[in-house]
């Protein structure tokens, strides 16, 4: 640890890893988007990754010869010397726009990782910032590689028709002169498979799980947040018991007894069974929200003649309107995406949840796009729902606070 400590082995060598990081992810990015061959060559990119690192991490050159190693770079991965091997097949255009983004997506983001290294020896603090930022551009594209490859191989899927499948079935480029003929898949979910009747059902059934949720949550945490009462802290700490016991386990009891009252193939047996699995975490979630805010806020609306129920509607409810939002999310996505109960629950195709209409599709009869359209149209509400209300969530944490 300490030999590498200098800045002529430091610099070389992130710069080397962080070579084979991009030449990777340019060469997947690129066979995904084109469905042509693009490899990355590990040997010419900790060549020309550790070459580059020193250069940038000794300040070597200046802005304009930054330049010049991004043209050479090119160059060299067009000539067949970098760290990116681009099949015979591949069209000029792709080669030259693959070659460019390697090169300047590495020269622009090396040197945010290296220039700020000393010569001669680091310190540590000054060598583990270098490691971090490396690290952190790591993790920032393994993990959207992580999110983003699946959503996209499902979203071109969707977008093929049978012989493309056959034909090639690793092929996820998406031809646009089809125009409207890609949506092909998505009009026959709606138009022969019901996914209006299906997008419904889990809609309703998600919405009326955030209302009992919270019906029965808000006052439960209260309660364990405020009140005092024989077995509240052993109430408080067992509030998360249930998630101990295995789903799968409680599957046949809870199917003979809703088959015996008549609950099952309903939607509000679903209703029913769904709020189960949510209240706990919502408990939990909650009452740590209550515990945080002023108690003072709420000793003043008691001294004003408010009774408890007033005190919660008009004061506690308010402020945590942020928390509410954060639980209503959580269930709503916890709903919306449930599969084991409904796939156990309901046999009825005018009753289906999304996720059990979805199930319905995975059949050797029905085309493999329908699938992967089908998988869209559950994924697509649900994350824009979460990106939409985030930052609203994001800008509210403050809510209720007290100054002094």
């Amino acid at each position: 640890m300490t030999a590498l400590r200098f800045n002529w082995i430091t610099s070389p060598t992130l710069g080397a890893l962080w070579m084979v990081v991009l030449s990777t992810t340019v060469a997947i990015v690129m066979s995904f988007a084109t469905g042509d061959p693009f490899r990355p060559d590990i040997l010419y990119s900790l060549l020309w990754g550790g070459v580059i690192g020193y250069t940038i991490g000794h300040r070597l050159g200046d802005f304009w010869g930054e330049v010049m190693g991004t043209a050479a770079l090119s160059i060299l991965i067009l000539m067949g010397f970098g760290p990116l091997t681009i099949g015979a097949e591949v069209s000029l255009f792709a080669s030259v726009f693959a070659a460019f983004a390697l090169a300047v997506s590495f020269v622009w983001s090396a040197h945010t990782i290296l220039d700020d290294l000393p010569h001669g020896a680091l310190t540590r603090h000054e060598f583990e910032g270098a490691v971090i930022r490396f690290l952190t551009g790591f993790g920032y594209i393994f993990f959207t590689a992580i999110v983003l490859i699946p959503f996209y191989v499902m979203l071109m899927t969707s977008f093929k028709n049978q012989s493309e499948l056959m034909q090639n079935p690793l092929d996820f480029s998406i031809d646009l002169s089809k125009g409207t003929e890609l949506f092909r898949s998505y009009d026959e979910l709606f138009t022969q498979f019901n996914f209006g009747t299906y997008l419904f059902n889990s809609f309703f059934i998600s919405v009326l799980t955030v209302f009992i949720t919270l019906a029965f949550a808000i006052p439960g945490a209260y309660a364990v947040a405020r009140l005092r009462f024989r077995g509240q802290a052993a109430f408080s700490r067992s509030i998360l018991l249930i998630y101990m016991v295995p789903m799968i386990v409680l599957a046949l009891p809870i199917y003979i007894a809703f088959s015996m009252t008549g609950l099952r193939n309903s939607f509000w047996g679903i209703v029913m069974i769904y709020p189960v699995t949510t209240i706990p975490v919502a408990l939990y979630m909650l009452q740590g929200y209550f515990r945080g805010l002023p108690a003072e806020i709420e000793e003043a609306g008691l001294m004003d003649g408010l009774s408890r129920l007033a005190v919660v509607w008009k004061i506690t409810l308010p402020l945590s309107l942020p928390a509410l939002a954060s639980v209503s999310l959580y269930v709503f996505m916890i709903a919306w995406n449930e599969f084991l109960l409904a796939f156990m629950l309901l046999d009825d195709p005018s009753k289906f949840t999304l996720t059990r209409g979805i199930a319905s599709l995975n059949s050797s009869e029905i085309p493999r796009q329908h699938l992967m359209a089908g998988s869209v149209i559950a994924t697509v509400p649900i994350m824009a729902l979460f990106l939409g209300l985030e930052r609203f969530m994001t800008k509210g944490l403050t809510a209720g606070s007290v100054k002094g």
